[in-house]
C-alpha cells in the first residue's frame, strides 16, 4: 500500500458543519481522482451529492454513529451490483481491501482538527460494509481506531 500524502488532501465542509460540530451524523465522502492522485475530503451532515465519479460510485463513505454507549466511525464501500460481473466485483474488492487504509487515513488526517477538540473519539472503532451483491465480497471489517491513523500522520509518506 502507498502511504498517504497530506499534501494531496483537500477538505471541504458542507455548510452548515464546521471544524468542530456535528459529532452524531458527521459524514465524511472520501474520492479520489484518477489522473492526479489527489483526495476530495467532505464533510457535513450529508454526503456530498457530487462525488468524482458517479458512475462507478468509487467513494468511501462514512459517519460517526452512537452505538452501545461509544461512537463508531461506520463506513461502506461500493463494490457491485446486477451491473458487475462476479469477475469484476472481485477486483473492485481486492483493490479497494488493499486501498481503504490509505484512505481512512486521508479522512482522519483531513479532520483532525476535529480529532483535537473531541480525543476521546480517537479510540472509537472503524467498521467498512464492503456492499456487494456476491456473498463473498459482501461483509464488515473491523480497520482499527482513528488513533492508528493519526499517529501514523508524520510518517504518511514514503521515503
Amino acid at each position: 500500500m502507498n502511504k498517504l500524502d497530506p499534501s494531496t488532501v483537500s477538505v471541504m465542509y458542507l455548510p452548515p458543519t464546521t471544524e468542530f460540530r456535528p459529532v452524531d451524523g458527521r459524514k465524511y465522502t472520501l474520492a479520489q481522482s484518477k489522473s492526479t492522485g489527489e483526495w476530495f475530503l467532505s464533510i457535513g451532515y450529508h454526503y456530498n451529492p457530487n462525488p468524482q465519479n458517479f458512475s462507478f460510485r468509487d467513494e468511501v463513505l462514512a459517519e460517526w454513529i452512537p452505538q452501545l454507549g461509544e461512537y463508531v466511525l461506520s463506513g461502506k464501500i461500493f463494490i457491485s451490483d446486477q451491473d458487475f460481473d462476479k469477475h469484476y466485483a472481485k477486483i473492485r474488492f481486492m483493490i479497494f481491501e488493499r486501498e481503504v487504509k490509505q484512505a481512512l487515513s486521508g479522512i482522519i488526517f483531513g479532520d483532525r482538527i476535529f480529532f483535537s477538540n473531541y480525543p476521546w473519539l480517537l479510540d472509537s472503532p472503524i467498521y467498512i460494509q464492503f456492499e456487494s451483491n456476491f456473498e463473498e465480497y459482501n461483509k464488515m471489517i473491523y480497520f482499527g481506531t482513528p488513533r492508528q491513523y493519526l499517529s501514523s500522520a508524520p510518517q504518511l509518506i514514503e521515503t
